[in-house]
């Protein structure tokens, strides 16, 4: 392709006149220009540089495309609403921030998929940035739009959207696939002869080469889907990174201007979490457990903060105090950081790994909030879920980290969970209150004042590939019915609960579990004005209401029906490596109220991930 137009100076006047000009302005310390490169990738995420600048999957995947000769990697990111207004009004498309061009000049936009809720934001994107919305609209000129990320996982709803999707973990995958596109292109190939090849890579999934059928036909074949392309897999099995462990925890990064909504530095400490919440996608999708090493992660923080100038770090993970060697790890960078104003975070403690010895290693003597995710608030609940705690690891957390100078402690909790009753919601106010009367008594007289609990109370939302995808939503109105019952058990003054207003949760269940048929329900909603669903101010339930009426869909049985467990779902064709088989088992087991361990802590629970993949779990400290 030419070489990428700047548009600076057209797009400057509206950058000076837009709320925070900070958004989409180049030159930000790290930032990389490859003015030599042949072949022009830009990596956009869907919502506002704020949100998408600290997504550490933006970070590794610009830096493993820039790594590669010849290829050049920008950002991207959705402008902020004033800023898509004056940019359509200008008649400027959305453009990268490195080269500010213009998306459609790119040879391949990648979008990334972080949650439900950015569905609208894609079709902004595409149709801000000058290129058509559908596969079967883009010409031999067009750039290649693939996606990948957590809802690559039931891609039918984006289907029309995409030419192929990533599924599974990029850092091999995406510079390999955007290297077939790029011969392709070279040798002249069409663009359908290009996706041909890519549709040859493991874990690349080409919507446009299958044909969506009914229920009958799911029922019969085990898959919605019908090849129309001969040679494409039937089922597209998710790849992993294999050399995670291995590789730095330091990803070269930048420095941003505007203030981002984690603005601190990242190092990812291990992938996978096999605690099995059978509520959790994200669980399902990184298996295996990966760990670096602690000498890696050591060098990388320290790495980082030389190269960056940040005073906090974060050790990020799914589940970052189960890692083998944290007590080590921490010991270690708090003697290499002690008196330099630095913070060592570990955002995602574990109830029953958070003790006396952990209390004291995490923060150092910065000690701001702690977080834990009791996520139910009886025993009965908690081993619906699988989540393996109990209100003892609960109340030991408490004690030890108030004792250990902690004053404010966030828990955060779901209603609506499969089996839930009346006296599960009030068992969190129950498990509130005892947690506030545990954390008073650990603490001296004279500051018992300034203990803070809070709750943080989420609708639950079936997701795809867990063991509770064949559940449905309860209504809008028995959420607040619910929540309403919480708020009115909750006696203790000092206990704030917030809860995650639940008109936007018809959104998320819909497009977590429908089947293609939904792409048109998410286009008329965008269509209707539907943008920025994430955000409280800007969701525009009459514009998803309006929509599937048009379109005769009805959003409220989709989100809010159960299925029995030999319904074939709509993403039986994506594989995250957990066989169906064991989500139907664990489901079963959640009526039970029965639990399966961890089998990084003990013994294997058959999951299917590691034989399927060909790879095992990998601790740092076993090695």
């Amino acid at each position: 392709m030419a070489e990428l137009t700047d548009l600076w100076d057209k797009v400057r006047p509206l950058v000076e006149a837009a709320e925070r000009p900070s958004r989409y302005i180049d030159h930000e310390w790290g930032a990389v220009r490859k003015a030599d490169a042949d072949f022009h990738f830009c990596l956009l995420y869907p919502d506002t540089y704020e949100l998408g600048q600290p997504n550490q999957a933006l970070r590794i995947l610009v830096n493993v495309v820039n790594a590669r000769e010849g290829m050049a990697a920008e950002r991207g990111f959705l402008p902020a609403p004033d800023m898509c207004d004056a940019l359509r009004q200008a008649g400027l498309p959305l453009f990268s921030i490195e080269s500010c061009a213009a998306l459609h000049e790119f040879d391949v936009v990648g979008i990334t998929l972080p949650h439900e809720l950015a569905a609208t934001n894609i079709l902004e994107a595409l149709d801000l940035g000058g290129i058509p919305l559908h596969t079967d609209e883009r010409g031999e000129s067009d750039p290649f739009v693939i996606a990948g990320g957590p809802c690559a996982f039931n891609p039918e709803p984006y289907a029309p959207f995409f030419d192929a999707l990533n599924i599974g973990e990029g850092e091999e995958m995406l510079p390999n696939g955007l290297e077939v596109i790029r011969r392709m292109r070279a040798s002249g190939a069409s663009r359908f002869e290009a996706l041909v090849e890519l549709a040859k890579v493991p874990g690349w999934y080409v919507p446009s080469f299958y044909r969506w059928r009914d229920a009958d036909y799911a029922r019969e074949h085990g898959a919605w889907i019908e090849p129309v392309v001969e040679g494409v897999p039937v089922v597209i099995e998710k790849q992993i990174f294999e050399g995670f462990s291995e590789s730095s925890g330091w990803e070269p990064c930048v420095v941003p201007f505007a203030e981002a909504v984690h603005d601190r530095l990242n190092v990812e400490v291990l992938r996978g979490c096999a605690r099995g919440c059978r509520f959790c996608q994200a669980g399902m999708m990184y298996r295996p457990v990966r760990e670096r090493t602690a000498d890696n992660i050591v060098e990388s923080v320290l790495t980082g903060l030389r190269e960056t100038g940040y005073d906090e770090v974060s050790l990020t993970s799914l589940s970052s105090t189960d890692h083998s060697q944290i007590g080590e790890i921490l010991e270690r960078l708090n003697r290499a950081t002690e008196g330099e104003g630095v913070r060592i975070s570990v955002p995602s403690q574990r109830l029953d790994s958070f003790g006396v010895d952990m209390a004291a290693l995490v923060a150092g003597r910065k000690k701001g909030g702690l977080t834990f995710a009791p996520e139910a608030g009886t025993q009965r609940m908690r081993d619906v879920i699988n989540k393996n705690v109990t209100e003892e690891d609960l109340f030991g957390a408490i004690d030890a980290a108030f004792a250990a100078g902690w004053r404010r402690c966030k828990l955060y909790f779901m209603i609506g969970l499969p089996t839930e009753t009346d006296e599960d919601v009030k068992g969190i106010a129950s498990l509130l209150q005892r947690s506030y009367d545990r954390a008073v008594k650990a603490v001296p007289a004279d500051q018992k004042g300034s203990i803070k609990i809070s709750a943080s109370v989420a609708l639950f939302v079936p997701k795809a590939q867990t063991p509770f995808q064949w559940d449905g939503q309860i209504p809008p109105e028995e959420a607040i019915r619910r929540v309403n019952l919480l708020r009115n058990s909750v006696h203790y003054r000092a206990i704030d609960v917030h809860w995650h207003d639940p008109k936007t949760s018809f959104v998320e269940a819909v497009t977590s579990r429908s089947g293609r048929e939904a792409a048109a329900l998410i286009e008329e909603a965008w269509r209707r004005g539907a943008r920025f669903d994430a955000w409280t101010e800007c969701f525009n339930e009459q514009a998803w209401r309006d929509a599937a009426e048009a379109l005769d869909f009805d959003v409220d049985a989709v989100a809010q029906t159960a299925y029995p467990l030999d319904y074939v779902l709509p993403w039986e064709h994506i594989s995250t490596g957990a066989s169906r088989r064991w989500l139907v088992r664990e489901r079963k087991l959640a009526d039970g109220e029965r639990t399966t361990p961890d089998c990084t802590f003990d013994r294997c629970s058959a999951c299917g991930v590691c034989p399927s993949l060909g790879f095992d779990n990998v601790l740092a400290a076993v090695r």
